[in-house]
């Protein structure tokens, strides 16, 4: 494994679940939880990245570093970048961006985002876990994407794609023989490609789609994209979301 860090966004005033990374999820806070499982992928440092202290007070005792960031970034990667600042990283510092409402995040594949980037040599690095049913590919809030041969993303998008003309001109109940994507929210860069990033008006495409990893692609950059290799339940958005996550947890139990 290559050395690398995991960064953790977490801003308090989220819209659909506001003060979500202080939301209790089996008696501890939702980011504490999260950071857990970086932890747990071997992450040689972790660090949330954040605009309130009250989620910079709940990592007290924990061996999480915490950035105090502005409150105005438009994106985790904005964020991010000044974390990055923040922390001192040198821009060859692998590093996995981390949702702050993915409390299941399979450890593997926080190593396994980190592993793809390291051995593609791309800008960044991302991942996608196979569609096997049409709800999904046709739900534009489960983002789909279409791969090259060497594994590089060539387009990201909320519509079904790839579109197969024939099977869908006569159903769209069923998935016609193939392989869709549907897109995983965690991705891999250097922390100077971040810091560059960062700094990139919003291209065409992601203003359209409201995707903001389409502004690397419009820009000439690749994005590696590797296949899970453990599922990644659903992320903690919603109070549903929250109770869903909480009845996960105690079943397991």
């Amino acid at each position: 494994m290559p050395p690398f860090i995991v960064a953790i966004p977490a801003r308090y005033a989220a819209s659909r679940l506001p003060g979500k990374p202080l939301r209790l999820l089996g008696g501890e806070p939702l980011v504490v939880r999260v950071a857990r499982r970086a932890l747990a992928a071997g992450a040689g440092e972790v660090w949330v990245a954040t605009d309130d202290a009250r989620i910079r007070d709940a990592l007290q005792g924990t061996p999480v570093r915490v950035a105090m960031t502005a409150e105005r970034h438009a994106s985790g990667s904005d964020r991010l970048a000044e974390c990055a600042d923040i922390a001192g990283w040198s821009d060859d510092t692998l590093v996995v961006n981390l949702q702050g409402d993915e409390p299941f995040a399979p450890p593997a594949g926080i190593r396994a985002v980190a592993d793809t980037l390291a051995d593609s040599g791309a800008e960044m690095a991302t991942l996608a876990v196979p569609i096997d049913d049409a709800a999904t590919l046709f739900d534009p809030n489960a983002v789909k994407l279409v791969r090259a041969a060497n594994g590089d993303a060539l387009y990201f998008s909320r519509a079904p794609i790839p579109w197969h003309r024939d099977a869908f001109a006569q159903s769209r109940d069923a998935l016609p023989p193939g392989q869709w994507l549907r897109h995983i929210g965690i991705y891999a860069y250097r922390a100077g490609f971040l810091r560059r990033f960062s700094t990139m008006p919003p291209g065409r495409l992601e203003q359209v789609e409201s995707l903001e990893q389409l502004r690397a692609l419009e820009a000439g950059f690749r994005i590696a994209v590797a296949l899970t290799p453990e599922p990644f339940p659903p992320g903690v958005d919603t109070p549903e979301d929250l109770a869903r996550a909480e009845a996960v947890l105690q079943a397991t139990r």
